[in-house]
């Protein structure tokens, strides 16, 4: 009897080493495919996106483009919309460094409004692109954008062709947007010496286009209205069509903007806009996810930007990636915008 007892007793006990050893070697396989599942994950990059406002077609279009293109390298978008507020930038910039991002692309609200969180982002080692508009006083890795002050030089020039008059007006975008300084510096290089007479320049604070559509009413309804008004962009231009078919429906002024939005490329067909500035989008979106893949890998700016050119931002001379603009009339509409994909034929001539 105790002899059966203690066959039975070795029994149990080799069963539960048997169990044991199982469960162990389970356990330990279950934790590998867990580190290796870590591990991947790890490596996989991730790029931060802060983006002033998404109110704007275009910066809807930019950021679409922009994130399929940085999926298509393999890597992660954490985007961040400020809501055209400078404070929750600066806190959405924050969190997208306590993140741990592996680079960060700015689209910013104001140039200057960011020097702080940038120099702490940059103290982590993590690339900061200014995208489209250029961030000053702050220690960014590289700048990309379309040649604003060619886009400038080709309004005016484009406003000389068309003889419309010498009287002009500007209604530009924010004066704290550095775009809309080269744009300036362009329009001026270009009418140099040509009888041209800029009577005044509106800057509309916060791209607001019920503040830029109150300053053309004043134009309009003043004692001399315009021969053209050059715009910051085409929802500025639009706001001034509108004054005008609002107060002065007879009366003919030349105007013009930027970004050949979809009301814009509209109004140019209908005879209400002179033309537009079609800027490469598809290919700035795209080259800015290329350079933010490539920086978050650890290249270094001067192997990736090959340009050789560079703009000084008040805090160095900074890496920049210009892409170049086309004008846009309705003799081009067609092959511009068209041709490219940009909009349909439908969506134009509807």
């Amino acid at each position: 009897m105790q002899h059966k007892n203690k066959s039975a007793f070795f029994s149990i006990f080799l069963l539960g080493l048997i169990f044991i050893a199982f469960t162990s070697c389970r356990r330990t396989e279950v934790s590998s495919r867990d580190s290796e599942k870590s591990s991947g994950e790890s490596q996989k990059l991730c790029i931060g996106f802060s983006i002033d406002t998404l109110a704007l077609e275009r910066w809807q279009r930019d950021l679409d483009i922009f994130m399929n293109r940085v999926k298509e390298l393999g890597a992660d978008v954490i985007v961040q919309n400020a809501g055209n507020s400078v404070d929750v930038q600066n806190k959405q910039l924050l969190y997208l460094m306590e993140r741990k991002v592996d680079a960060v692309v700015v689209l910013a609200k104001k140039r200057d409004s960011l020097t702080d969180i940038i120099q702490k982002i940059r103290a982590k080692g993590i690339p900061v692109i200014s995208y489209d508009r250029l961030i000053t006083d702050a220690d960014i890795s590289m700048y990309i954008s379309v040649n604003t002050e060619r886009v400038g030089e080709l309004m005016a020039k484009r406003m000389l062709s068309q003889d419309v008059g010498p009287d002009w007006y500007c209604i530009l975008g924010p004066e704290d947007d550095f775009n809309m300084i080269l744009l300036q510096q362009g329009i001026k290089s270009a009418i140099r010496d040509k009888k041209v007479n800029i009577r005044g320049t509106y800057y509309t604070e916060g791209w607001n286009y019920d503040l830029s559509y109150q300053e053309a009413v004043k134009i309009v309804t003043g004692n001399k209205i315009p021969d053209a008004i050059i715009c910051g962009n085409d929802a500025l231009a639009g706001s001034v069509i509108q004054a005008i078919a609002d107060y002065c429906p007879d009366r003919h002024v030349a105007i013009c903007g930027q970004d050949a939005d979809i009301a814009a490329c509209q109004n140019i067909v209908r005879g209400f806009q002179a033309f537009t500035v079609y800027k490469p989008i598809t290919s700035l979106a795209e080259q800015a996810a290329d350079y933010a893949v490539l920086l978050a890998r650890g290249e270094k700016v001067e192997d990736v930007v090959r340009t050789g050119k560079t703009i000084n931002n008040g805090f160095a001379e900074i890496p920049v990636v210009w892409l170049e603009p086309k004008i846009v009339t309705k003799d081009t509409i067609d092959s511009v915008i068209v041709g490219s994909g940009f909009h349909t034929h439908g969506e134009i001539y509807k």
